[in-house]
């Protein structure tokens, strides 16, 4: 079974003098910290939360961990 793509999200920039919904969506992706990476599945429920709240984030995707084998 292959796993699904994952993005990695992380907080680079404060939600101080952005609204209040801003730091609530944050807060609902699971960051808790500056700087704080989560992995989280790629949905469409995670895709509007990040497209909601993007000046605030780095996004990168990855598909999971590699085996580094040729199979």
């Amino acid at each position: 079974m292959a796993d699904p793509t994952t993005l990695r999200v992380t907080w680079i920039h404060s939600t101080i003098g952005h609204k209040a919904a801003a730091h609530g969506t944050i807060r609902a992706l699971g960051l808790h910290r500056l700087h704080q990476t989560v992995e989280l599945a790629d949905n469409p429920v995670n895709r509007g939360m990040i497209r909601r709240v993007a000046f605030l984030l780095r996004v990168e995707e990855s598909t999971g961990p590699s085996t580094g084998g040729d199979a």
